[in-house]
């Protein structure tokens, strides 16, 4: 069964830093891409940043310069440095290739 985890979120100040974690089993993971959304409460999930199997990366314009999307042999990161309170929301880690799969999401919240 395929299953993505995420983790790592949690309660921060403005302008700290958190780095989120998503391990995927199931799915041969060198050849997916991979990706990070958010979700804030009355809003819709919005693409944060993708990454492809050779390590190509793109960002939301939000967040250019602030995050940074990685992967190693089965685990997506995003470093998320220079936190706003407009960051908070819930991060759902992505897989996609012939099938999409999503994670359950972790709470990011960023408040004083």
């Amino acid at each position: 069964q395929v299953q993505l985890v995420e983790s790592g979120g949690g309660l921060v100040q403005p302008g700290g830093s958190l780095r989120l974690s998503c391990s995927a089993s199931g799915i041969s993971f060198s050849i997916y891409y991979m990706g990070w959304y958010r979700q804030a409460p009355g809003k819709q999930r919005d693409l944060v940043a993708t990454t492809t199997s050779g390590g190509t990366t793109n960002y939301a314009d939000s967040v250019k310069g602030r995050f940074t999307i990685s992967r190693d042999e089965n685990t997506v990161y995003l470093q998320m440095n220079s936190l706003k309170p407009e960051d908070t929301a819930v991060y759902y880690c992505n897989a996609c290739h012939i099938s999409v799969y999503w994670g359950q999401g972790t709470q990011v919240t960023v408040s004083s």
